[in-house]
């Protein structure tokens, strides 16, 4: 990296634009951001740092700190942070943080700003990776309970045959303008203890506006993530994006970059953290109407995968937003999701199900393929093996989920067969986990299946609603909603001793006899009956069962 303009030469750097880019191009330094006792404590220690540099380097520009990005524009929403990106004009993180290291074991520095032990953590650095466009190493340190990113500011330019940019150091301005969006490029200047605004950020925070500092298209050619960023940062922060950038995130040329030049673990990333915000209804809303569905959520490594038809999506992540919102003791939503994890998970399988039709026939020798709806959360979205494993086992229980929800709509004569269900529930958590989240699945896959949100028809929807909430009062009323936790009476090695033989590929079905034995007597705590029942199937158990003494010696 070599080093390019610094702060000291600013504004010299201004007058030598042409006079339409310089009056945007002017930093706004009249607002004032009131800091935290933590904060100041923070900022004071840094600037100490700063002074002791300049005094010791000689021959160099002074040394300039800045809190950019997420942090600044957090705090003039009222949001607190405790991520703090600080931007240095002159020298490397790495080497910054290095010196706060080091004047942090002067005792005399110690004792002016009352540091401890626990107030300084160890340095982290994160290496730069440009095949994953991470372009500039960072180093990271845990300072007053603040999580701290040095960083120089830097200058990134693209060119059209290589997907990594070069970098070098650059102006506050320069660093501003190479940001996604202009509500990220603001500046907190720990020297003069004013915000900077180099791209019309403030203004667009007050239009609660997501607008990229540079020409739109430009912007997401250079880094095609920018795209799925502003959609997360349009949700969480309630904004609306510039309608220039609207018109140009759903190009197909925009697109096939985000495919080609990001790895889908940094896709899954910005998915993930929209899923787990406050408003991920709105988040999959935005991939939906700007396009973005079937580059995001898909196997980027098939080519001849099918193509779902989304024209209906809408549906489904509504439908799931209007159950967390009419979230009551017992409702839907209450019973099936109890967990932050959940809550994400339910977000994933909502965007996967226009993927529930296809049936993935690849043939693998001794193996079932993942289901096509399992492959766009493991290969477009890097989704954890955990909410993979749920939506395989959603996708393959869904018909017999729905066979007993329909029985209990239909009032069939076995629907309080308590070994019935309970057994079902039992299989469902143990090939995939989570049994409840798959039942909201084949929730979700009707809503999109008989349900359309465009036509209001308030009476289908209460019907339908009404069908599954008579299915999960069921199974409340017959008490299996905990079958996978049930503990049986009897294990294996004693199973096989009271039927006196030895333990043998038998003993898995037949303890699934004992188990839903146990169903069907909730009040029994004597295995007798069960070990009876097993006796009674034996033939069917495959279980060869020693002859009894006198029928042996009359055979005699």
């Amino acid at each position: 990296m070599s080093k390019r303009k610094s702060d000291a030469s600013e504004k010299e750097h201004f007058a030598s634009r042409p006079p339409q880019i310089r009056k945007m191009a002017q930093p706004t330094a009249t607002t004032i951001i009131q800091l935290t006792p933590q904060e100041e404590r923070l900022k004071s220690l840094l600037l100490e740092v700063a002074r002791h540099v300049n005094e010791t380097q000689e021959g160099r520009d002074p040394v300039i700190l800045r809190w950019a990005g997420g942090w600044v524009r957090d705090k003039l929403l009222g949001i607190q942070s405790h991520d703090i990106d600080t931007a240095i004009n002159v020298m490397t993180g790495a080497h910054f943080s290095a010196e706060i290291v080091a004047l942090c074991k002067i005792p005399e520095m110690v004792e002016k700003h009352n540091v401890t032990e626990t107030d300084i953590g160890n340095l982290h650095k994160i290496a730069a990776n440009p095949e994953k466009s991470k372009h500039l190493e960072t180093t990271t340190i845990k300072l007053f309970d603040f999580d701290v990113d040095f960083v120089n500011l830097r200058k990134e330019t693209y060119s059209e045959d290589s997907r990594n940019p070069q970098v070098e150091f650059g102006t506050a301005e320069e660093d501003a303008l190479r940001r996604d969006a202009t509500v990220n490029a603001l500046f907190y200047n720990l020297n003069t203890g004013k915000v900077e605004d180099f791209t019309g950020g403030l203004a667009d925070m007050d239009n609660k506006l997501i607008k990229t500092p540079l020409d739109p298209f430009q912007t997401f050619m250079d880094d095609p993530l920018r795209v799925l960023r502003l959609v997360r940062f349009a949700s969480r922060l309630q904004f609306t994006i510039d309608p220039n950038a609207e018109k140009v995130m759903g190009d197909s040329k925009v697109m096939q970059a985000l495919r080609l030049k990001i790895s889908r673990e940094r896709v899954g990333v910005e998915v993930e953290k929209m899923l787990k915000g406050d408003h991920p209804r709105d988040a999959l809303e935005r991939i939906n109407t700007l396009g973005l569905y079937h580059t995001v959520f898909t196997d980027p490594g098939k080519a001849d995968a099918p193509k779902p038809d989304i024209s209906n999506w809408r549906t489904v992540y509504e439908c799931l937003d209007r159950l967390r919102e009419a979230r009551t003791p017992g409702s839907i939503y209450d019973v099936l999701v109890h967990t932050k994890e959940a809550a994400y998970f339910s977000w994933v399988m909502a965007a996967v199900v226009p993927w529930s039709p296809f049936v993935n026939s690849s043939q693998k020798p001794g193996k079932q393929p993942p289901p096509y709806a399992t492959l766009a959360a493991r290969e477009g979205i890097k989704a954890p093996n955990k909410v993979c494993d749920v939506i395989t086992g959603a996708e393959r229980h869904r018909p017999d989920i729905m066979a007993l929800k329909n029985a209990v709509c239909a009032k069939e004569p076995y629907i309080n067969e308590r070994d019935r269900f309970g057994m079902a529930i039992r299989h469902w958590e143990a090939r995939g986990g989570q049994w409840r989240l798959q039942v909201l699945s084949a929730f979700l896959v009707e809503a999109w299946q008989v349900l359309d949100v465009t036509t209001k028809d308030t009476d289908k929807e209460r019907d339908f609603l009404k069908g599954w909430q008579l299915f999960l009062d069921h199974l409340q009323e017959i008490d299996v909603m905990e079958a996978p936790m049930l503990k049986r009476l009897i294990d294996g090695r004693q199973l096989a001793k009271e039927l006196g033989i030895k333990p043998g590929p038998w003993m898995t079905r037949a303890l699934e006899v004992c188990v839903a034995w146990q169903l069907r007597n909730p009040e029994a705590t004597d295995p007798v009956g069960a070990v009876e029942e097993v006796r009674s199937k034996a033939k069917d158990l495959e279980i060869e069962l020693p002859v009894p003494e006198k029928i042996r010696l009359s055979g005699d």
